[in-house]
């Protein structure tokens, strides 16, 4: 038999065609209308495009941008973190990262910043276009609707002290600004009423490490080391 599957298109629409019959048998979490593209690496022609929630079920290596929201008061440094909205598919009501989002289609990892930028936090392109790369951080655990196997790519953005994030396409419900230590506690630490994502945790640490707040061997960073491919290695806790 002569396979159909040998372009992008055709490939995508079969895998799509599977992926709402999943999705109408409940195994999906909500659907998005929103696809990945999927290569053999991150940058390579992509094979085909698959529904975002389809994603974790199939286990495919997905990739997003985060973005710390910094910002000095005095000789203070302040963290803004992201509460996310009750409705969301993913996470409903935990802590997060200032901006982020998944990397949709042939999108640039610049271009997902300024987009989740504005639509979550009301930041204007020209300064959400100042977020400074950051590298990467990865994480790898099972979900309830599947694998979550994702590169990261992070960024810090520095905020005038007078700035105000504001929520505008609800996916957030709040913003709250905290010193770096409060920070530290949050991502360190995921028991009571305040609780960070995974992702999220991933990507403060991160920072805190690199802005020396944190040192990279502090005995709280084990639990977040699992979560992490490959191994954690002992100089950081993100590569």
């Amino acid at each position: 038999m002569v396979s159909t599957l040998t372009d992008r298109p055709s490939r995508t629409a079969a895998i799509d065609r599977v992926s709402r019959t999943l999705s109408a048998e409940g195994l999906l979490s909500a659907w998005r209308d929103e696809r990945y593209a999927v290569g053999a690496a991150w940058g390579a022609p992509a094979l085909f495009e698959i529904e975002r929630a389809a994603a974790r079920y199939f286990g495919i290596h997905t990739f997003a941008a985060h973005v710390n929201g910094l910002c000095r008061i005095g000789s203070d440094i302040r963290m803004w973190i992201a509460r996310r909205s009750e409705h969301k598919a993913i996470d409903p009501g935990l802590l997060d990262n200032l901006v982020g989002g998944g990397i949709a289609g042939d999108a640039s990892v610049q271009a997902t910043v300024v987009k989740e930028a504005g639509e979550e936090a009301g930041i204007a392109p020209a300064l959400a276009a100042q977020a400074e790369p950051a590298g990467t951080v990865h994480i790898c655990r099972d979900r309830p609707d599947g694998l979550q196997r994702e590169t990261i790519f992070v960024h810090d953005l520095w905020l005038p002290a007078d700035f105000v994030p504001t929520p505008v396409d609800h996916e957030v419900s709040e913003f709250r600004q905290e010193p770096v230590a409060v920070a530290a506690i949050l991502a360190t630490h995921h028991d009571g009423p305040d609780v960070v994502t995974a992702d999220a945790s991933l990507v403060i640490v991160d920072c805190l490490i690199r802005h020396g707040v944190l040192p990279p061997d502090a005995p709280d960073l084990a639990r977040l080391g699992a979560l992490r491919y490959p191994a954690l290695t002992p100089s950081r806790v993100a590569v």
